[in-house]
């Protein structure tokens, strides 16, 4: 039986990130939770998403994964180095690839980053531009208003585009030429976030740098998906189940299946 790629997110966000791993593994399968009940993650407190994130951890690990990407920027910057710790399989994060892919783009060294309040507030990928350029300015910008209007998808409306501007507006006077989407639900938000910040600066998404850290790491471990049988896909959320599979189909440009999850969720333990 093939074994899957896990992916997480705190709602529909993380499909940005899922799209991508279709688009360069297309053999692949990949199993989904989004926690769309309890989304946004970002005003949430430090042990909420480390619960969260460990009881969706020990849900997905029923199906067997190969791997799992933690594609939630928040759960990422918060949980990713725990959710380690407690499983044996490779888990990957949003954050490392989106700061790797930023330094290439960057021409002046001066970064702006946007993303919910926990991320922001974590200073994850601050840490982790500096770590692999200590020169790099860093410019943050906490965006609470945008995860909601993914989530019930009104990425498309005048009520997005003026959250976007209104949101942007304290990055329009720096000096940036490279702006972070430090959340994996922005990318639905990308024409909107464009037009205010206009074409100097270059918008990183992580999703295409996460998706080449996937498949270096399961190439390395000889588990790379051969071909043959066309991958079946399987997608789960914890609210409702038709918005959620309307913007996956959307987004994705397929028709899939997700199921609502309803359970009583257990922690992990450690090893």
């Amino acid at each position: 039986m093939r074994q899957a790629i896990a992916i997480l997110d705190s709602g529909v966000g993380g499909l940005t990130v899922a799209k991508e791993v279709m688009r360069q593994l297309p053999q692949e399968e990949i199993v989904y939770f989004g926690d769309t009940d309890r989304a946004p993650y970002g005003p949430r407190a430090t042990d909420e998403v480390l619960e969260f994130t460990e009881q969706i951890v020990s849900y997905l690990l029923h199906f067997k994964p190969k791997m799992i990407i933690i594609a939630c920027n928040t759960a990422t910057a918060i949980a990713l180095q725990h959710i380690r710790s407690l499983v044996d399989i490779p888990v990957v994060g949003v954050v490392q690839p989106g700061a790797r892919a930023a330094i290439k783009k960057t021409r002046n060294g001066s970064i702006g980053v946007i993303g919910t309040e926990n991320t922001i507030r974590s200073g994850a990928y601050q840490h982790a531009l500096q770590a692999l350029n200590p020169h790099i300015r860093v410019v943050g910008l906490a965006c609470p208003r945008l995860v909601p209007i993914v989530e019930r998808r009104l990425y498309r409306t005048d009520e997005a585009k003026e959250a976007v501007s209104q949101s942007l507006q304290p990055l329009l006077n720096t000096t940036i030429d490279s702006l972070i989407l430090g959340c994996t639900h922005y990318p639905f938000l990308s024409s909107a976030i464009a037009e205010v910040v206009g074409p100097r600066v270059s918008m990183i998404s992580s999703a295409d740098e996460t998706a080449r850290e996937v498949s270096a790491i399961l190439h390395h471990r000889g588990q790379l998906a051969r071909s043959g049988k066309i991958p079946i896909h399987r997608f789960f959320c914890s609210g409702d189940p038709n918005t959620f599979q309307a913007i996956a189909q959307e987004w994705l440009g397929e028709q899939i299946k997700v199921s609502p999850v309803f359970w009583q969720m257990t922690r992990l333990s450690g090893n």
